[in-house]
């Protein structure tokens, strides 16, 4: 069956199966095709992406797992290289199924199925749930940011326009196997950055200039159970550090005043 993913939403792949996102894809943006095996048995699942006429499709393994507990396999492209992507999953692919959806600042555009949230700045901690996007466009000033999880590994996608970072909490096994790239522009230098952390959190400043970061959960529903994010403005802090700074060299000039007096 062939079906039209213009929209990058959550789509499920039967043996068979082919989606199409056509010309949907911008220049200067980088994407990742989110695939999660939906069956309810162990078997692997081979899906094929297709970027390029010219160029062989890349095979992606999305592991298999008992009752849709498993991790998301990703496959990144940029929009430098295509504006159309397709996926397929082959006939010969019996017992299998899997879920997709196309993710960036852009992506989906139909977020049926998707939690699609407003993160809030707020320095709060905000469950980060399977199949959650959150976004945000942060103002020109700085920001502290944390993701948090006590217990198991956790795999999300920090998306800027033209770059996209993989942070992995709690760190156990090497995803390498589950991430693969599609065209040559996604594979230079700080495109695609894979971040492991062995503790609990990972944290990161960050400077808003007024465009969009969203952030997608990459992981199952069991390892997302204790996982959080938190965004927090910095602004009243360095307001407060100005102004201290402002008082002291008020305090400066006027002491350097009085002992100038006769």
């Amino acid at each position: 069956m062939m079906i039209n993913w213009n929209g990058g939403q959550l789509i499920t792949l039967n043996p068979g199966d082919t989606a199409t996102c056509a010309g949907g894809l911008n220049p200067g943006q980088v994407y990742a095709i989110f695939l999660y095996n939906s069956a309810n048995n162990d078997a692997n699942a081979p899906v094929n992406v297709v970027w390029s006429n010219s160029q062989p499709p890349v095979p992606v393994t999305v592991p298999g797992t008992t009752a849709k507990q498993g991790l998301a396999a990703l496959c990144f492209v940029s929009g430098d290289d295509t504006n159309t992507v397709s996926i397929s999953l082959g006939q010969s692919a019996s017992g299998v199924q899997v879920q997709a959806f196309l993710g960036s600042v852009k992506m989906p555009v139909n977020t049926s199925g998707i939690n699609n949230i407003a993160l809030p700045l707020d320095g709060q901690n905000h469950a980060f749930n399977a199949f959650t996007r959150f976004y945000a466009v942060p103002q020109s000033h700085w920001y502290s940011g944390q993701l948090q999880s006590d217990i198991n590994q956790f795999i999300s996608v920090q998306f800027k326009e033209a770059s996209a970072i993989v942070n992995i909490v709690n760190k156990l096994v090497d995803p390498s196997t589950v991430i693969k790239y599609a065209g040559p522009s996604i594979q230079q230098p700080n495109v695609v950055t894979i971040n492991p952390s062995d503790s609990q959190t990972i944290s990161w400043n960050l400077q808003g200039n007024g465009t969009q970061l969203v952030w997608i959960n990459a992981d199952s529903v069991q390892n997302s159970q204790s996982a959080t994010i938190s965004v927090q403005s910095l602004a009243a802090v360095y307001d407060a550090y100005n102004r201290g700074s402002f008082e002291e060299l008020e305090a400066k000039v006027m002491a350097k005043a009085k002992a100038a007096r006769p």
